[in-house]
């Protein structure tokens, strides 16, 4: 994952701007929209941290447009993010940050009340099951997981590259894209009950609650 510590990702979020892309090796282009990550938090954002309780730990915060806006609503919050060029820009955003894998020792594992994957996070590590699993970890027992979905049905492990969209690459790492289908089935594999399922602005989200 270190390719989210490098250009051009860095680069981007540095600038604010794109174009950036996910490149599969078969040269198919994922959009990333970076100019929505450097903004503020936008009606289908607050969607989601409208039903965020307790302490919130956003996983893989990027420039942390939601951490911040959780603080402003006095919501505790932390961003996890590998990008130092991601946590510095959050931390100058006046929200807080570490430069961590979710995958390593986290602050209050076992007693944060919500945990969000947003912008396709749960495609981290390239594993959904074993990303829903750690989660139910860190997270409390009477915690919640909100996670986004890709809009569209799908269920893919790929190898991709950050690709600036003028011939610059990062260097490869494992993702996933898991549309609703495919995370109701992994969250069942790994502890987790669908408590709800919504959308809004094209974007699919689903709440996740720990099974008893």
């Amino acid at each position: 994952m270190t390719a989210w510590c490098a250009d051009p990702y860095a680069d981007a979020v540095r600038a604010g701007s794109g174009p950036l892309f996910l490149r599969r090796p078969d040269g198919w282009l994922l959009p990333l929209e970076v100019e929505r990550w450097c903004a503020a938090a936008d009606p289908a954002d607050m969607t989601v941290l409208h039903r965020c309780h307790g302490p919130v730990i956003d996983i893989g915060c990027g420039p942390g447009r939601l951490v911040t806006a959780l603080a402003a609503l006095g919501h505790p919050a932390l961003g996890v993010d590998l990008s130092p060029a991601a946590v510095t820009r959050t931390r100058r955003a006046g929200g807080v940050a570490l430069c961590r894998s979710v995958f390593d020792r986290l602050p209050g594992e076992g007693r944060w009340g919500t945990a969000l994957l947003a912008d396709g996070n749960v495609g981290i590590g390239g594993d959904p099951a074993a990303l829903l699993a750690r989660i139910a970890e860190v997270t409390a027992p009477w915690g919640r997981l909100l996670a986004e979905a890709a809009p569209e049905d799908v269920d893919e492990r790929v190898e991709v590259r950050v690709d600036d969209g003028r011939g610059r690459l990062g260097t490869s790492f494992p993702w996933a894209r898991v549309g609703v289908p495919a995370l109701r089935r992994y969250a069942g594999e790994t502890g987790w009950v669908v408590a709800e399922q919504w959308g809004a602005e094209g974007r699919a989200f689903v709440a996740l609650r720990r099974r008893g």
